[in-house]
């Protein structure tokens, strides 16, 4: 048993009764949707043409969304659908970045994730989805495609059918006969620029913008005005969009920096400790050491700040499910700050002299060492994860988030340095900056491996994010903090406060632009 859809678009009238349907059988609130129509127009009048196309989940058989769910809300089942459980939901929301085809959303009533469930319900009781029997014309199928006398399976194998997004091998089950390129394309036409068929979207930065203008907003010369003087006359012209939103906000970016400053600052302790390279006292450990469990404790309230579900948050740890990245980042942070916080209690214990534990911190930084390295390093895999935002695929990643907590634990040493903690923050903190420059290049200068990878790329450097790119992350977070770091006590104090706000002004942009981009 396989179940699958097939949408045959010669047959679609556009009537929108497959929406209206799926709404009323699973009770789908106002302002999202599981199945949608999107509108294309293509041509100059008179000789145009329109086209529709029925989106929704694509029941994946490799589907993304379920190995990134880290308590298995999002399951397959064995009749090849793809469900999801509202009951173990924790809402935070990596399925939709996972998802390559914008199918997900949070349910604003539940705060969970939802989609196109198949009507399983319907299924179990042998019938068809609400949206196979309500369309009129016939135009969605449903079935088993591993059985070659369905109906679907005859019509799959006998025609020309496409998928979405192929080249994410994600084995999408959702076939289109006579798919129309613009229509299966999102970024065939930049939305922004290009306006509304019957309305005017607004200008608004950044690029790609969720909303629609109400009907009262249309410009006075005319409801099919497309661009500021310019009328309906484009090849390609879109009818309206369905709203998508932007699931991961501020807290993402700042997680990462305070992620970078609790793994970094210990690193640089274990690292001196280990190796000689430096100094370290228990009186280093206690106080910058202190800052950096700080960071990591900062850490978690920002990721379950950014749960939609923050009272479940126990299912990550007691219903784990470990092909998720996000699952396996709380255990590393668990075994993180055991690790810290294992090695700063042994050294208060130093400091202030209840008991002399100096001879634990060579095997105590001997285990802290990889923890933070991993610490540091695993929101590469888990972004690796999200297949629906392909500028955060790159293989530079894991060794590029090394360098950033080495920016951000020498950036932290700097700025209390006049307190009295002696140490070679000042030329580790240039020096990481100098490599994180580089590896900034490696990923957003050089090829990319998909349009949309490369559109992220463009955003950030010359687009809608090049302000906050070339001023906060370049400008002070490496031109500005390096020169200051040369600057004696009150320079080093500004230029690790400098580093550190150019590291979140790169984390801002690199977390935010790729999910400004249309996936439908």
């Amino acid at each position: 048993m396989n179940y699958g859809f097939a949408i045959d678009t010669r047959s679609c009238i556009g009537c929108h009764a497959c929406s209206t349907a799926c709404k009323s059988e699973n009770a789908v609130p106002l302002g999202v949707s599981r199945t949608w129509v999107k509108v294309t127009e293509v041509g100059v009048y008179p000789d145009t043409r329109r086209n529709f196309q029925v989106t929704r989940c694509n029941h994946c058989s490799d589907a993304p969304c379920v190995k990134i769910c880290p308590v298995s809300a999002m399951y397959n089942r064995d009749d090849g659908i793809v469900e999801f459980d509202p009951e173990v939901c924790i809402g935070c929301k990596g399925c939709m970045q996972a998802c390559p085809y914008d199918a997900i959303y949070i349910d604003p009533e539940t705060q969970t994730a939802a989609k196109c469930h198949f009507c399983a319900h319907r299924i179990e009781v042998g019938q068809e989805p609400a949206c196979v029997t309500v369309c009129p014309t016939h135009a969605i199928l449903a079935g088993d495609l591993d059985d070659p006398a369905s109906e679907i399976s005859r019509v799959v194998s006998s025609n020309s059918v496409t998928v979405r997004k192929p080249e994410q091998g994600t084995g999408p089950k959702l076939f289109y006969i006579d798919g129309h390129d613009i229509s299966l394309h999102p970024t065939a036409l930049d939305h922004d620029v290009a306006g509304l068929m019957f309305t005017e979207a607004p200008r608004a930065a950044p690029a790609y913008t969720d909303q629609v203008a109400e009907a009262g907003e249309m410009m006075a010369d005319g409801p099919i005005r497309v661009a500021p003087g310019r009328m309906a006359e484009h090849m390609a012209q879109v009818a309206y969009r369905a709203r998508s939103v932007v699931p991961w906000h501020w807290q993402v970016p700042a997680y990462m920096v305070t992620k970078g400053i609790g793994a970094g600052v210990f690193a640089l302790l274990a690292l001196g400790s280990l190796f000689g390279w430096w100094v370290v006292s228990a009186r280093d450990v206690v106080w910058i050491g202190g800052i950096g469990l700080l960071a990591q404790v900062a850490t978690v309230g920002l990721l379950l700040a950014d749960l939609e579900r923050a009272d479940r948050f126990l299912n990550l740890i007691l219903r784990p499910q470990f092909k998720s990245w996000i699952a396996r980042a709380v255990f590393i942070l668990i075994g993180m700050s055991v690790a810290t916080g294992s090695w700063w209690l042994a050294e208060l214990l130093t400091y202030v002299q209840v008991v002399d534990l100096t001879w634990l911190r060579l095997p105590l930084a001997g285990v802290t060492l990889p923890m933070t390295a991993l610490g540091a390093s695993y929101t590469a895999f888990l972004f690796a994860q999200c297949e629906g935002r392909d500028l955060w695929q790159s293989p530079l990643m894991p060794l590029h988030l090394l360098v950033q907590a080495i920016v951000a634990g020498a950036a932290t040493w700097l700025a209390i340095a006049p307190l009295g903690f002696e140490g070679p923050a000042a030329t580790l903190l240039i020096g990481a900056l100098v490599v994180d420059a580089v590896a900034i290049l490696g990923e957003l200068g050089t090829s990319h491996a998909s349009e949309l990878a490369s559109r992220a790329a463009r955003d950030i450097t010359s687009g809608p994010w090049s302000a906050t790119f070339w001023i906060g992350a370049i400008l002070v977070g490496h031109v500005i903090a390096l020169l200051l770091a040369l600057g004696g006590p009150i320079g080093g104090v500004l230029g690790g406060l400098a580093a550190l706000a150019g590291l979140y002004a790169y984390e801002h942009v690199f977390v935010m632009a790729p999910q400004h981009l249309p996936n439908s």
